[in-house]
Protein backbone atom coordinates (compact mmCIF):
# COMPACT_ATOMS: atom_id res chain seq x y z
CA UNK A 1 0.00 0.00 0.00
CA UNK A 2 2.07 2.94 -1.25
CA UNK A 3 0.50 5.83 0.68
CA UNK A 4 0.13 3.78 3.85
CA UNK A 5 3.71 2.49 3.61
CA UNK A 6 4.96 6.08 3.22
CA UNK A 7 3.06 7.12 6.33
CA UNK A 8 4.40 4.09 8.21
CA UNK A 9 7.97 5.12 7.37
CA UNK A 10 7.28 8.42 9.07
CA UNK A 11 5.87 6.57 12.07
CA UNK A 12 2.46 8.15 11.72
CA UNK A 13 -0.61 6.32 10.39
CA UNK A 14 -3.84 8.18 10.91
CA UNK A 15 -7.43 7.10 10.42
CA UNK A 16 -7.56 9.27 7.29
CA UNK A 17 -4.44 7.50 5.96
CA UNK A 18 -6.10 4.12 6.35
CA UNK A 19 -9.30 5.24 4.62
CA UNK A 20 -7.33 6.88 1.80
CA UNK A 21 -5.33 3.69 1.23
CA UNK A 22 -8.50 1.62 1.00
CA UNK A 23 -9.97 4.07 -1.51
CA UNK A 24 -6.81 4.03 -3.65
CA UNK A 25 -7.00 0.24 -3.90
CA UNK A 26 -10.70 0.16 -4.74
CA UNK A 27 -11.39 -1.54 -1.39
CA UNK A 28 -13.41 1.14 0.40
CA UNK A 29 -16.92 -0.08 1.22
CA UNK A 30 -20.03 1.86 2.19
CA UNK A 31 -23.54 1.00 3.31
CA UNK A 32 -26.47 1.46 0.94
CA UNK A 33 -29.97 1.93 2.27
CA UNK A 34 -32.35 -0.78 1.09
CA UNK A 35 -36.06 -1.10 1.72
CA UNK A 36 -39.28 -2.70 0.52
CA UNK A 37 -37.89 -6.18 -0.20
CA UNK A 38 -40.29 -8.19 -2.37
CA UNK A 39 -38.10 -10.95 -3.84
CA UNK A 40 -36.68 -10.71 -6.38
CA UNK A 41 -37.30 -6.96 -6.22
CA UNK A 42 -35.51 -4.58 -3.88
CA UNK A 43 -35.60 -0.83 -3.44
CA UNK A 44 -32.04 0.45 -3.10
CA UNK A 45 -31.57 4.15 -2.43
CA UNK A 46 -34.87 4.89 -4.15
CA UNK A 47 -34.22 2.73 -7.21
CA UNK A 48 -36.20 -0.47 -7.79
CA UNK A 49 -33.87 -3.26 -8.91
CA UNK A 50 -33.88 -7.03 -9.39
CA UNK A 51 -31.75 -8.49 -6.63
CA UNK A 52 -29.08 -10.97 -7.76
CA UNK A 53 -27.03 -10.66 -4.54
CA UNK A 54 -29.18 -12.20 -1.81
CA UNK A 55 -28.63 -15.56 -0.13
CA UNK A 56 -32.42 -15.93 0.16
CA UNK A 57 -32.23 -18.73 -2.39
CA UNK A 58 -35.80 -19.95 -1.95
CA UNK A 59 -37.48 -16.60 -1.25
CA UNK A 60 -38.50 -17.78 2.23
CA UNK A 61 -37.72 -14.47 3.96
CA UNK A 62 -41.04 -12.93 2.93
CA UNK A 63 -43.13 -16.11 3.08
CA UNK A 64 -46.35 -15.73 5.12
CA UNK A 65 -45.65 -18.83 7.22
CA UNK A 66 -42.36 -17.38 8.51
CA UNK A 67 -43.82 -13.92 9.04
CA UNK A 68 -46.82 -15.32 10.90
CA UNK A 69 -44.65 -17.59 13.05
CA UNK A 70 -42.45 -14.64 14.03
CA UNK A 71 -45.51 -12.46 14.77
CA UNK A 72 -47.10 -15.18 16.91
CA UNK A 73 -43.85 -15.57 18.84
CA UNK A 74 -43.73 -11.82 19.47
CA UNK A 75 -47.21 -12.01 20.99
CA UNK A 76 -46.36 -15.11 23.05
CA UNK A 77 -42.83 -14.34 24.25
CA UNK A 78 -42.35 -10.61 23.67
CA UNK A 79 -39.59 -8.91 21.73
CA UNK A 80 -36.61 -10.39 23.57
CA UNK A 81 -35.48 -13.49 25.41
CA UNK A 82 -34.38 -11.37 28.44
CA UNK A 83 -31.26 -13.39 29.31
CA UNK A 84 -28.69 -15.90 28.17
CA UNK A 85 -29.81 -19.48 27.69
CA UNK A 86 -28.04 -20.62 30.88
CA UNK A 87 -29.77 -18.01 33.05
CA UNK A 88 -33.47 -17.88 32.18
CA UNK A 89 -33.55 -17.34 28.41
CA UNK A 90 -33.81 -20.95 27.26
CA UNK A 91 -37.33 -20.66 25.92
CA UNK A 92 -39.17 -23.71 24.64
CA UNK A 93 -39.08 -22.48 21.05
CA UNK A 94 -35.26 -22.85 20.99
CA UNK A 95 -35.54 -26.43 22.22
CA UNK A 96 -38.12 -27.24 19.54
CA UNK A 97 -35.87 -25.76 16.86
CA UNK A 98 -32.84 -27.70 18.09
CA UNK A 99 -34.78 -30.96 18.18
CA UNK A 100 -35.85 -30.46 14.56
CA UNK A 101 -32.29 -29.69 13.43
CA UNK A 102 -30.99 -32.81 15.19
CA UNK A 103 -33.69 -34.91 13.48
CA UNK A 104 -32.87 -33.48 10.05
CA UNK A 105 -29.12 -33.85 10.53
CA UNK A 106 -29.49 -37.34 12.07
CA UNK A 107 -27.59 -36.42 15.23
CA UNK A 108 -28.36 -36.88 18.90
CA UNK A 109 -28.62 -33.16 19.60
CA UNK A 110 -28.12 -29.63 18.29
CA UNK A 111 -27.44 -26.17 19.66
CA UNK A 112 -28.46 -22.82 18.18
CA UNK A 113 -26.64 -19.48 18.24
CA UNK A 114 -27.44 -15.87 17.34
CA UNK A 115 -25.76 -16.21 13.92
CA UNK A 116 -23.29 -18.29 11.97
CA UNK A 117 -20.27 -16.23 13.04
CA UNK A 118 -21.12 -16.69 16.71
CA UNK A 119 -21.53 -20.42 16.09
CA UNK A 120 -18.01 -20.80 14.73
CA UNK A 121 -16.46 -18.52 17.35
CA UNK A 122 -18.02 -20.54 20.15
CA UNK A 123 -17.63 -24.06 18.80
CA UNK A 124 -14.10 -24.32 17.40
CA UNK A 125 -12.31 -22.94 20.51
CA UNK A 126 -14.37 -25.40 22.57
CA UNK A 127 -13.18 -28.34 20.45
CA UNK A 128 -9.46 -27.53 20.20
CA UNK A 129 -6.92 -25.50 22.15
CA UNK A 130 -3.17 -24.91 22.39
CA UNK A 131 -1.35 -28.13 21.57
CA UNK A 132 -4.06 -29.27 19.15
CA UNK A 133 -4.24 -28.78 15.38
CA UNK A 134 -6.81 -27.24 13.04
CA UNK A 135 -6.47 -28.05 9.34
CA UNK A 136 -8.64 -25.78 7.21
CA UNK A 137 -9.38 -25.23 3.53
CA UNK A 138 -7.81 -22.01 2.24
CA UNK A 139 -11.17 -20.72 0.96
CA UNK A 140 -13.15 -21.48 4.12
CA UNK A 141 -15.30 -18.64 5.43
CA UNK A 142 -13.68 -15.94 7.57
CA UNK A 143 -15.67 -16.97 10.66
CA UNK A 144 -14.07 -20.43 10.55
CA UNK A 145 -10.57 -19.01 10.13
CA UNK A 146 -11.07 -16.44 12.89
CA UNK A 147 -12.39 -19.11 15.25
CA UNK A 148 -9.44 -21.40 14.50
CA UNK A 149 -7.03 -18.58 15.31
CA UNK A 150 -8.89 -17.75 18.50
CA UNK A 151 -8.65 -21.35 19.71
CA UNK A 152 -4.88 -21.19 20.14
CA UNK A 153 -4.45 -24.47 18.28
CA UNK A 154 -1.81 -24.79 15.57
CA UNK A 155 -3.43 -23.64 12.33
CA UNK A 156 -2.57 -25.38 9.08
CA UNK A 157 -4.13 -24.32 5.76
CA UNK A 158 -4.37 -26.56 2.70
CA UNK A 159 -4.90 -25.28 -0.88
CA UNK A 160 -8.54 -25.29 -1.89
CA UNK A 161 -9.87 -28.88 -2.07
CA UNK A 162 -6.31 -30.26 -2.27
CA UNK A 163 -6.69 -33.74 -0.80
CA UNK A 164 -3.01 -34.66 -1.14
CA UNK A 165 -1.94 -31.67 0.92
CA UNK A 166 -4.67 -32.38 3.46
CA UNK A 167 -3.38 -35.96 3.82
CA UNK A 168 0.19 -34.73 4.37
CA UNK A 169 -0.93 -32.23 7.00
CA UNK A 170 -2.88 -34.93 8.81
CA UNK A 171 0.26 -37.05 9.03
CA UNK A 172 2.08 -34.24 10.86
CA UNK A 173 -0.79 -33.05 13.09
CA UNK A 174 -0.35 -32.96 16.85
CA UNK A 175 -2.92 -33.33 19.61
CA UNK A 176 -6.63 -33.38 18.88
CA UNK A 177 -6.98 -32.69 15.16
CA UNK A 178 -9.93 -30.90 13.59
CA UNK A 179 -10.50 -30.64 9.84
CA UNK A 180 -12.65 -27.66 8.84
CA UNK A 181 -14.34 -27.09 5.48
CA UNK A 182 -17.46 -25.67 3.93
CA UNK A 183 -19.59 -28.03 1.87
CA UNK A 184 -20.52 -25.27 -0.61
CA UNK A 185 -17.93 -22.51 -0.72
CA UNK A 186 -19.55 -19.13 -0.31
CA UNK A 187 -17.58 -17.11 -2.87
CA UNK A 188 -16.91 -19.76 -5.54
CA UNK A 189 -20.06 -21.86 -5.25
CA UNK A 190 -18.16 -25.11 -5.74
CA UNK A 191 -18.38 -28.25 -3.59
CA UNK A 192 -15.95 -29.81 -1.16
CA UNK A 193 -14.95 -33.45 -1.88
CA UNK A 194 -16.72 -34.53 1.29
CA UNK A 195 -16.60 -38.26 0.70
CA UNK A 196 -12.81 -38.23 0.29
CA UNK A 197 -12.36 -35.87 3.26
CA UNK A 198 -14.39 -38.22 5.44
CA UNK A 199 -12.14 -41.12 4.43
CA UNK A 200 -9.01 -39.14 5.27
CA UNK A 201 -10.37 -38.07 8.65
CA UNK A 202 -11.25 -41.67 9.53
CA UNK A 203 -7.78 -42.91 8.61
CA UNK A 204 -6.13 -40.17 10.65
CA UNK A 205 -8.46 -40.44 13.65
CA UNK A 206 -9.31 -36.76 13.27
CA UNK A 207 -12.53 -34.82 13.83
CA UNK A 208 -14.42 -33.08 11.01
CA UNK A 209 -16.48 -29.88 11.02
CA UNK A 210 -18.49 -29.12 7.89
CA UNK A 211 -20.23 -25.78 7.43
CA UNK A 212 -23.38 -26.36 5.35
CA UNK A 213 -24.40 -22.69 5.33
CA UNK A 214 -24.89 -22.50 1.56
CA UNK A 215 -25.99 -26.12 1.08
CA UNK A 216 -28.86 -26.22 3.56
CA UNK A 217 -32.10 -25.68 1.69
CA UNK A 218 -30.45 -26.25 -1.69
CA UNK A 219 -28.79 -29.67 -1.92
CA UNK A 220 -29.90 -33.14 -0.88
CA UNK A 221 -33.34 -34.65 -0.41
CA UNK A 222 -35.69 -31.98 0.99
CA UNK A 223 -32.74 -29.58 0.82
CA UNK A 224 -31.07 -31.06 3.89
CA UNK A 225 -27.53 -30.38 2.60
CA UNK A 226 -24.61 -31.99 0.80
CA UNK A 227 -23.78 -34.36 3.66
CA UNK A 228 -27.34 -35.69 3.48
CA UNK A 229 -27.18 -36.00 -0.31
CA UNK A 230 -24.01 -38.10 -0.04
CA UNK A 231 -25.20 -40.12 2.96
CA UNK A 232 -22.31 -38.86 5.10
CA UNK A 233 -24.09 -37.34 8.07
CA UNK A 234 -22.99 -40.12 10.42
CA UNK A 235 -19.37 -39.62 9.33
CA UNK A 236 -19.23 -35.89 10.15
CA UNK A 237 -18.62 -34.99 13.78
CA UNK A 238 -19.89 -31.42 13.63
CA UNK A 239 -22.53 -30.23 11.17
CA UNK A 240 -22.72 -26.45 11.23
CA UNK A 241 -25.09 -24.19 9.37
CA UNK A 242 -27.27 -21.11 9.36
CA UNK A 243 -30.93 -20.18 9.11
CA UNK A 244 -30.03 -16.88 7.45
CA UNK A 245 -29.58 -18.01 3.87
CA UNK A 246 -31.94 -20.40 2.03
CA UNK A 247 -34.09 -20.69 5.16
CA UNK A 248 -34.81 -16.96 5.10
CA UNK A 249 -34.53 -16.27 8.83
CA UNK A 250 -31.44 -15.79 11.02
CA UNK A 251 -29.26 -17.69 13.46
CA UNK A 252 -26.70 -20.48 13.42
CA UNK A 253 -26.67 -24.09 14.57
CA UNK A 254 -24.33 -26.96 15.37
CA UNK A 255 -25.50 -30.58 15.26
CA UNK A 256 -23.46 -33.29 17.00
CA UNK A 257 -23.59 -36.00 19.66
CA UNK A 258 -25.23 -35.22 22.97
CA UNK A 259 -21.87 -35.28 24.76
CA UNK A 260 -20.39 -32.67 22.44
CA UNK A 261 -23.48 -30.48 22.76
CA UNK A 262 -23.25 -30.74 26.54
CA UNK A 263 -19.64 -29.61 26.32
CA UNK A 264 -20.53 -26.65 24.08
CA UNK A 265 -23.23 -25.54 26.51
CA UNK A 266 -20.50 -25.32 29.13
CA UNK A 267 -17.57 -24.06 27.03
CA UNK A 268 -18.79 -22.13 23.97
CA UNK A 269 -18.30 -18.55 25.12
CA UNK A 270 -20.41 -16.95 22.38
CA UNK A 271 -23.30 -19.11 23.62
CA UNK A 272 -22.72 -18.72 27.36
CA UNK A 273 -22.15 -14.97 27.44
CA UNK A 274 -24.78 -13.79 24.94
CA UNK A 275 -28.42 -12.98 25.49
CA UNK A 276 -30.41 -15.58 23.59
CA UNK A 277 -31.66 -14.39 20.16
CA UNK A 278 -35.20 -13.00 19.87
CA UNK A 279 -37.70 -15.87 20.16
CA UNK A 280 -39.38 -14.61 16.98
CA UNK A 281 -36.16 -15.46 15.12
CA UNK A 282 -36.23 -19.05 16.38
CA UNK A 283 -39.93 -19.39 15.56
CA UNK A 284 -39.37 -18.17 12.00
CA UNK A 285 -36.47 -20.60 11.61
CA UNK A 286 -38.60 -23.51 12.78
CA UNK A 287 -41.33 -22.49 10.35
CA UNK A 288 -38.72 -22.38 7.57
CA UNK A 289 -37.63 -25.96 8.29
CA UNK A 290 -41.23 -27.12 8.08
CA UNK A 291 -41.82 -25.16 4.87
CA UNK A 292 -38.66 -26.66 3.38
CA UNK A 293 -40.16 -30.15 3.76
CA UNK A 294 -43.53 -29.21 2.30
CA UNK A 295 -44.77 -29.54 -1.26
CA UNK A 296 -44.35 -25.81 -1.75
CA UNK A 297 -40.82 -25.93 -0.43
CA UNK A 298 -39.93 -28.71 -2.85
CA UNK A 299 -41.53 -26.78 -5.71
CA UNK A 300 -39.41 -23.73 -4.98
CA UNK A 301 -36.27 -25.85 -4.74
CA UNK A 302 -37.08 -27.44 -8.11
CA UNK A 303 -37.40 -23.98 -9.64
CA UNK A 304 -34.04 -22.99 -8.18
CA UNK A 305 -32.45 -26.14 -9.59
CA UNK A 306 -33.79 -25.28 -13.05
CA UNK A 307 -32.24 -21.81 -12.75
CA UNK A 308 -28.91 -23.36 -11.74
CA UNK A 309 -28.99 -25.53 -14.86
CA UNK A 310 -29.11 -22.38 -16.99
CA UNK A 311 -25.58 -21.68 -15.76
CA UNK A 312 -24.56 -25.35 -15.68
CA UNK A 313 -23.96 -25.04 -11.93
CA UNK A 314 -24.62 -27.29 -8.93
CA UNK A 315 -25.28 -24.36 -6.61
CA UNK A 316 -26.94 -20.94 -6.90
CA UNK A 317 -23.64 -19.07 -6.42
CA UNK A 318 -22.19 -17.87 -9.74
CA UNK A 319 -18.74 -16.22 -9.50
CA UNK A 320 -17.78 -13.95 -12.39
CA UNK A 321 -14.07 -13.46 -11.79
CA UNK A 322 -12.70 -10.26 -13.29
CA UNK A 323 -9.39 -9.82 -11.45
CA UNK A 324 -9.07 -6.11 -10.83
CA UNK A 325 -11.11 -4.26 -8.22
CA UNK A 326 -11.99 -1.35 -10.48
CA UNK A 327 -13.16 -3.69 -13.24
CA UNK A 328 -15.51 -5.45 -10.85
CA UNK A 329 -16.79 -2.17 -9.43
CA UNK A 330 -17.39 -0.75 -12.90
CA UNK A 331 -19.39 -3.76 -14.12
CA UNK A 332 -21.40 -3.83 -10.91
CA UNK A 333 -22.32 -0.17 -11.42
CA UNK A 334 -23.27 -0.79 -15.07
CA UNK A 335 -25.60 -3.59 -13.98
CA UNK A 336 -27.10 -1.44 -11.24
CA UNK A 337 -27.86 1.31 -13.75
CA UNK A 338 -29.62 -1.35 -15.85
CA UNK A 339 -31.75 -2.44 -12.91
CA UNK A 340 -29.78 -5.39 -11.47
CA UNK A 341 -28.04 -5.56 -8.10
CA UNK A 342 -24.89 -7.70 -8.42
CA UNK A 343 -22.24 -6.36 -5.99
CA UNK A 344 -18.50 -6.47 -6.53
CA UNK A 345 -16.64 -8.80 -4.15
CA UNK A 346 -13.04 -7.84 -3.37
CA UNK A 347 -10.16 -8.56 -0.99
CA UNK A 348 -10.20 -9.53 1.87
CA UNK A 349 -13.43 -11.42 1.14
CA UNK A 350 -11.65 -13.11 -1.77
CA UNK A 351 -7.89 -13.40 -2.51
CA UNK A 352 -6.11 -10.45 -4.10
CA UNK A 353 -6.34 -10.44 -7.88
CA UNK A 354 -9.63 -12.37 -7.92
CA UNK A 355 -12.13 -9.52 -7.61
CA UNK A 356 -15.47 -10.66 -8.97
CA UNK A 357 -19.17 -10.26 -9.22
CA UNK A 358 -20.98 -12.79 -7.08
CA UNK A 359 -24.30 -13.45 -8.78
CA UNK A 360 -26.74 -15.50 -6.71
CA UNK A 361 -29.90 -17.17 -7.97
CA UNK A 362 -33.28 -17.38 -6.30
CA UNK A 363 -36.39 -19.41 -6.92
CA UNK A 364 -38.13 -16.03 -7.18
CA UNK A 365 -36.21 -15.02 -10.30
CA UNK A 366 -37.89 -15.52 -13.65
CA UNK A 367 -36.27 -17.06 -16.71
CA UNK A 368 -36.45 -13.61 -18.32
CA UNK A 369 -34.63 -12.00 -15.35
CA UNK A 370 -31.83 -14.51 -15.69
CA UNK A 371 -31.48 -14.17 -19.46
CA UNK A 372 -31.34 -10.38 -19.22
CA UNK A 373 -28.61 -10.30 -16.60
CA UNK A 374 -26.62 -12.98 -18.46
CA UNK A 375 -26.77 -10.92 -21.64
CA UNK A 376 -25.64 -7.74 -19.90
CA UNK A 377 -22.72 -9.47 -18.19
CA UNK A 378 -21.64 -11.02 -21.50
CA UNK A 379 -21.79 -7.64 -23.26
CA UNK A 380 -19.79 -5.72 -20.66
CA UNK A 381 -17.27 -8.24 -19.31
Amino acid sequence: ISSLAHCAERGKITLVDELTALKEQGLLRNLRVTCAPAPPWLDIEGKKVINFSSNDYLGFSQHPSLVEAAADALKTYGAGSTASRLVCGSLEVYHALEAEIARIKKTEAALTFANGYATAMGIIPAIVRQGDTVIIDKLAHACLIDAARLSGATLRVYPHNDLRKLARLLEKAQGRTLIVTESVFSMDGDLAPLREICELKKSAGALLLVDEAHAMGVLGENGFGLAHELGLQKDIDFQMGTFGKALGSAGGYLAATQDWIDLFINKARSFIYSTAPPPSQAAASLAALRLLQSEEGQSRRNTLIEHMKEFDRQTPIIPIILGENETALSLSQTLLESGFLVPAIRFPTVPRGTARLRLTLSAMHSHENIQRVKTLIHLHS
